[in-house]
Protein backbone atom coordinates (compact mmCIF):
# COMPACT_ATOMS: atom_id res chain seq x y z
CA UNK A 1 0.00 0.00 0.00
CA UNK A 2 3.01 2.62 0.59
CA UNK A 3 3.84 1.96 -2.88
CA UNK A 4 0.92 3.26 -4.14
CA UNK A 5 1.26 6.32 -1.67
CA UNK A 6 4.46 6.64 -3.10
CA UNK A 7 3.59 6.24 -6.68
CA UNK A 8 0.94 8.70 -6.50
CA UNK A 9 3.49 11.60 -5.08
CA UNK A 10 5.51 10.79 -7.60
CA UNK A 11 3.05 11.04 -10.39
CA UNK A 12 1.71 14.25 -8.89
CA UNK A 13 5.50 15.99 -9.05
CA UNK A 14 6.07 14.57 -12.28
CA UNK A 15 2.89 16.05 -13.35
CA UNK A 16 4.25 19.34 -12.05
CA UNK A 17 7.69 19.18 -13.13
CA UNK A 18 6.96 18.05 -16.58
CA UNK A 19 4.35 19.63 -17.91
CA UNK A 20 3.53 22.45 -15.02
CA UNK A 21 0.07 20.80 -13.91
CA UNK A 22 -0.88 22.66 -10.16
CA UNK A 23 -3.78 23.70 -8.57
CA UNK A 24 -2.73 27.13 -7.87
CA UNK A 25 -5.83 28.71 -5.48
CA UNK A 26 -4.40 26.07 -3.71
CA UNK A 27 -0.55 26.58 -3.91
CA UNK A 28 -0.24 22.59 -4.88
CA UNK A 29 1.79 21.40 -7.05
CA UNK A 30 2.32 18.43 -5.70
CA UNK A 31 1.72 15.82 -2.86
CA UNK A 32 4.43 15.97 -0.01
CA UNK A 33 6.55 13.42 0.26
CA UNK A 34 8.07 13.89 3.61
CA UNK A 35 4.15 14.38 4.88
CA UNK A 36 3.71 11.35 3.28
CA UNK A 37 6.16 8.66 4.78
CA UNK A 38 6.16 10.62 8.21
CA UNK A 39 2.35 9.58 8.45
CA UNK A 40 2.48 6.44 6.84
CA UNK A 41 6.13 5.40 9.01
CA UNK A 42 5.96 7.12 12.23
CA UNK A 43 2.58 5.72 13.43
CA UNK A 44 3.45 2.13 12.55
CA UNK A 45 6.89 2.06 14.17
CA UNK A 46 5.25 3.77 17.78
CA UNK A 47 1.94 1.18 16.96
CA UNK A 48 4.06 -1.61 16.45
CA UNK A 49 6.66 -0.51 19.69
CA UNK A 50 3.97 -0.09 22.18
CA UNK A 51 2.13 -2.91 21.14
CA UNK A 52 0.57 -3.32 24.59
CA UNK A 53 -1.33 -0.01 24.40
CA UNK A 54 -1.15 0.25 20.50
CA UNK A 55 -3.75 2.95 20.34
CA UNK A 56 -1.84 5.28 22.16
CA UNK A 57 1.40 4.46 19.90
CA UNK A 58 -0.72 5.31 16.87
CA UNK A 59 -2.54 8.90 17.84
CA UNK A 60 0.78 9.65 19.11
CA UNK A 61 2.52 8.92 15.59
CA UNK A 62 -0.07 10.58 14.01
CA UNK A 63 0.36 13.71 16.45
CA UNK A 64 4.17 13.68 15.60
CA UNK A 65 3.99 12.90 11.66
CA UNK A 66 1.51 16.08 11.61
CA UNK A 67 4.42 18.07 13.00
CA UNK A 68 6.99 17.02 10.19
CA UNK A 69 4.24 17.83 7.93
CA UNK A 70 4.30 21.80 9.79
CA UNK A 71 7.57 21.82 9.66
CA UNK A 72 7.58 21.65 5.70
CA UNK A 73 5.53 24.38 5.54
CA UNK A 74 7.16 26.44 8.03
CA UNK A 75 10.38 25.65 5.97
CA UNK A 76 8.59 26.88 3.12
CA UNK A 77 9.39 23.54 1.33
CA UNK A 78 5.52 22.85 0.57
CA UNK A 79 2.11 24.67 0.79
CA UNK A 80 -0.67 23.30 3.30
CA UNK A 81 -2.55 21.80 1.06
CA UNK A 82 0.56 19.69 -0.41
CA UNK A 83 1.38 18.70 3.16
CA UNK A 84 -2.82 18.22 4.15
CA UNK A 85 -2.33 15.67 1.35
CA UNK A 86 0.79 13.89 2.05
CA UNK A 87 -0.58 14.09 6.02
CA UNK A 88 -3.95 12.00 4.80
CA UNK A 89 -2.33 9.67 2.28
CA UNK A 90 0.08 8.46 4.69
CA UNK A 91 -2.83 8.66 7.38
CA UNK A 92 -4.53 5.67 5.12
CA UNK A 93 -1.36 3.42 5.00
CA UNK A 94 -0.95 3.85 8.75
CA UNK A 95 -4.24 3.13 9.58
CA UNK A 96 -5.12 0.41 7.14
CA UNK A 97 -2.00 -1.40 8.96
CA UNK A 98 -3.41 -1.04 12.46
CA UNK A 99 -6.80 -1.95 11.19
CA UNK A 100 -5.02 -5.15 9.61
CA UNK A 101 -3.00 -5.85 12.45
CA UNK A 102 -4.87 -4.95 15.67
CA UNK A 103 -5.93 -8.33 16.86
CA UNK A 104 -2.17 -8.98 16.72
CA UNK A 105 -1.09 -10.73 20.02
CA UNK A 106 0.90 -8.41 22.49
CA UNK A 107 3.66 -9.55 24.27
CA UNK A 108 5.11 -11.55 20.72
CA UNK A 109 7.25 -8.91 20.22
CA UNK A 110 9.14 -6.97 23.04
CA UNK A 111 8.95 -3.20 22.85
CA UNK A 112 13.48 -3.15 23.46
CA UNK A 113 13.81 -5.21 20.23
CA UNK A 114 11.53 -2.85 17.96
CA UNK A 115 12.43 0.65 19.44
CA UNK A 116 16.48 -0.71 18.97
CA UNK A 117 15.77 -1.84 15.66
CA UNK A 118 13.99 1.69 14.32
CA UNK A 119 16.66 2.94 16.44
CA UNK A 120 19.62 1.35 13.92
CA UNK A 121 17.44 1.89 10.52
CA UNK A 122 17.38 5.78 11.84
CA UNK A 123 20.94 5.78 12.62
CA UNK A 124 22.19 3.92 9.64
CA UNK A 125 20.37 6.15 6.96
CA UNK A 126 20.58 9.57 8.65
CA UNK A 127 22.56 11.64 6.04
CA UNK A 128 22.21 8.97 3.70
CA UNK A 129 21.69 11.47 0.23
CA UNK A 130 18.50 9.40 -2.09
CA UNK A 131 18.65 11.42 -4.95
CA UNK A 132 14.79 10.70 -5.90
CA UNK A 133 14.42 14.54 -6.73
CA UNK A 134 17.10 14.31 -9.68
CA UNK A 135 15.52 10.84 -10.68
CA UNK A 136 11.76 12.40 -10.97
CA UNK A 137 13.00 15.33 -12.37
CA UNK A 138 14.74 13.02 -15.41
CA UNK A 139 11.28 10.98 -16.00
CA UNK A 140 9.39 14.06 -15.86
CA UNK A 141 11.44 15.68 -18.47
CA UNK A 142 11.85 12.40 -20.50
CA UNK A 143 8.12 11.91 -20.62
CA UNK A 144 6.93 15.50 -21.12
CA UNK A 145 9.63 16.02 -24.25
CA UNK A 146 10.18 19.34 -22.45
CA UNK A 147 13.79 20.44 -22.25
CA UNK A 148 13.72 22.77 -18.77
CA UNK A 149 11.44 21.64 -15.70
CA UNK A 150 8.79 23.65 -13.85
CA UNK A 151 10.70 24.89 -10.94
CA UNK A 152 8.30 25.36 -7.56
CA UNK A 153 10.07 29.13 -6.91
CA UNK A 154 9.27 30.77 -10.07
CA UNK A 155 5.57 28.79 -10.15
CA UNK A 156 5.54 30.91 -6.88
CA UNK A 157 6.47 34.43 -8.25
CA UNK A 158 4.03 33.88 -11.62
CA UNK A 159 1.93 31.81 -13.43
CA UNK A 160 3.75 29.68 -15.93
CA UNK A 161 2.57 29.20 -19.34
CA UNK A 162 3.58 26.06 -21.28
CA UNK A 163 6.80 26.02 -22.91
CA UNK A 164 6.69 25.50 -26.68
CA UNK A 165 9.09 22.89 -27.35
CA UNK A 166 10.20 24.49 -30.61
CA UNK A 167 11.31 27.49 -28.77
CA UNK A 168 12.69 26.18 -25.69
CA UNK A 169 16.30 26.92 -25.33
CA UNK A 170 18.73 23.86 -25.21
CA UNK A 171 19.59 23.33 -21.19
CA UNK A 172 22.70 21.40 -19.89
CA UNK A 173 20.81 18.22 -17.92
CA UNK A 174 22.97 16.01 -16.16
CA UNK A 175 23.69 12.61 -17.70
CA UNK A 176 22.49 9.58 -15.66
CA UNK A 177 24.80 7.56 -14.14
Amino acid sequence: MLDVANGIVALSKIAFIGWGIDVRPWAFTGVSSHALMSTAVLPVAIFVALMPTRGIGLVAGLMLSALVGVSRVVLNAHSWSEVVAGCALGAVVALAFARITWKAQAGKLSPAPVAASLAVVVFLLHGVPVPTQRWITDIALELSGHKQPYVRARWKVKPYSIPDRRTEAPAARPALA
